[in-house]
């Protein structure tokens, strides 16, 4: 998978990112590396990185992790609704990094239910997923960026944030608008998680 090619599904991101964690055995994989691989021109494959890095056991549950992903949502979301067509994120955040042990890690880990979940979705409810749906994707995911910092000392409210991340991410890579839909659904649920914790 080259730069900027169009992923289709789960696989083929674990594959982007067990590449970037190959190429660099017993070091630090950044944010640039997996971006550079996965490209920096669609909207889904970022969200779904971002969603898997605060999902990913070892990764999800180091402390400002969530935070970080919650910023980087944020920076892509707004370019995404003022048009940029390229994404572009502040050095200080694309040279965030983790070792490439742990990355390999949880790539493993999550690989196990990527083919089950690769079967499930589909094109379907495309208004859900095109044209005004998807700036309404990336407003309810800057919604969520602001929450994560928040979510992080809400018991399994931050595992919320970052599993809605995923939805919509698969949702936009597969133009299943079905899961989009369940995705608004359970941002709801969040956001009144956190709400009725915090008040």
């Amino acid at each position: 998978m080259g730069k900027d090619q169009q992923l289709t599904n789960l696989e083929q991101l674990f594959d982007c990112i067990g590449d970037a964690a190959a190429q660099k055995p017993d070091e630090k994989v950044s944010i640039d590396s997996i971006m550079d691989l996965i490209g920096r021109r669609s909207f889904g494959p970022l969200l779904l990185v971002a969603g898997l890095v605060i999902l990913a056991p070892v990764i999800g549950d180091i402390p400002g992790v969530p935070s970080i992903m919650g910023m980087f949502v944020f920076l892509i979301a707004i370019q995404l609704l003022i048009g940029h067509e390229h994404f572009w994120l502040p050095n200080w955040l694309l040279e965030r990094a983790i070792s490439s042990e742990k990355l390999a890690k949880a790539v493993t880990w999550l690989q196990k239910p990527a083919h089950f979940i690769d079967k499930l979705i589909r094109p379907r409810l495309l208004i859900f997923v095109n044209g005004t749906a998807k700036y309404m994707i990336a407003i309810v995911c800057i919604l969520i960026a602001l929450m994560l910092p928040f979510m992080e000392v809400i018991p399994f409210s931050a595992n919320a944030g970052g599993l809605a991340l995923v939805a919509f991410g698969l949702a936009l890579i597969a133009k299943d608008g079905l899961l989009a839909l369940l995705s608004f659904i359970l941002t709801g649920l969040t956001a009144w998680l956190i709400i009725s914790n915090l008040f």
